[in-house]
């Protein structure tokens, strides 16, 4: 198995998760608000702190991202490109985790697009420099009892997502919410939340995060030591491999896209998922 040091100590608990209970939330993008914005509030008004989400078909003026990059020293040990502004996007899929950083609602975002000149790329989105031109339709699985809130960690050197009980009493369909840490195998890892959580089968619903390069089962492989990916669909029951079918960004921007190769794609630095019992 692949593995990347981070710079930091690793701590023992490599699979965080705490289950709780959701709902569907459906939702339009409002138009002139921040992405950030136009994500969190719908939630926020539903009394749901944290949750996880896709959309598809906004367009999004002015429009900024980074890709993932090598580290310019050793105080990470994969960082991200400069920001790049095309002015203007389409988006193709996108899926956020919705939480709190400071204190205030936070989007964390991957996507593929389409910019003006007809270019297909996928990277992190910057919710606060992009700004919704034409709303799209949003599905949202929202928690009521769960937040997600962003933290520094020591291991990776990054503030990144993770989630935490409020003590609220929650109701609705049971899901478990779950940051999975550095070289940890991401199929193997769902299958660990099921088994934890005494779920016998369970769909991935949205998902983002970054793998150490990534293998597909069809053979190709993507190279890079860093990528962003988002789950396009994930199920998995206790009689076989899960099945997760992932959008991959290389550090160039390109998309690849397919079946992930059970037991070959170890997370580079962090994964965010929500899982729902099947």
């Amino acid at each position: 198995m692949r593995h990347l040091r981070q710079p930091g100590p690793a701590p023992a608990e490599r699979i965080e998760s705490v289950a709780g209970h959701g709902a569907v939330l459906d939702f339009v993008l409002e138009r002139g608000l921040s992405l950030n914005d136009a994500l969190t509030r719908p939630l926020i008004a539903a009394g749901m702190p944290s949750g996880t989400l896709v959309f598809a078909d906004a367009v999004l003026a002015p429009f900024s991202y980074v890709l993932p990059g090598l580290s310019p020293d050793t105080t990470h040990a994969a960082y991200f490109s400069a920001p790049h502004s095309p002015g203007e996007a389409r988006v193709e899929i996108a899926n956020a985790t919705v939480g709190h950083r400071d204190g205030a609602p936070f989007v964390h975002c991957h996507a593929a697009w389409i910019e003006p000149d007809g270019t297909r790329r996928g990277g992190h989105v910057l919710p606060h420099e992009t700004i919704v031109a034409a709303g799209a339709p949003v599905r949202a699985w929202a928690l009521a009892d769960v937040v997600i809130a962003a933290e520094p960690d020591p291991e990776t050197n990054f503030t990144l997502f993770r989630p935490l009980p409020t003590g609220a009493a929650g109701d609705g369909t049971p899901m478990v919410a779950a940051r999975i840490r550095p070289n940890e195998e991401i199929g193997a890892a769902v299958h660990v939340l099921c088994a934890r959580h005494g779920f016998s089968g369970a769909v991935v619903r949205g998902g983002i995060g970054s793998l150490l390069s990534a293998r597909f089962a069809d053979g190709r492989v993507v190279a890079d030591h860093a990528t962003e990916v988002l789950v396009r669909r994930g199920s998995v029951t206790n009689r076989g491999d899960p099945m997760l079918q992932m959008l991959v960004i290389d550090m160039q921007g390109s998309v690849h896209e397919g079946a992930l190769q059970p037991g070959e794609n170890p997370v580079c630095i962090t994964f965010e998922l929500v899982i729902e019992a099947a």
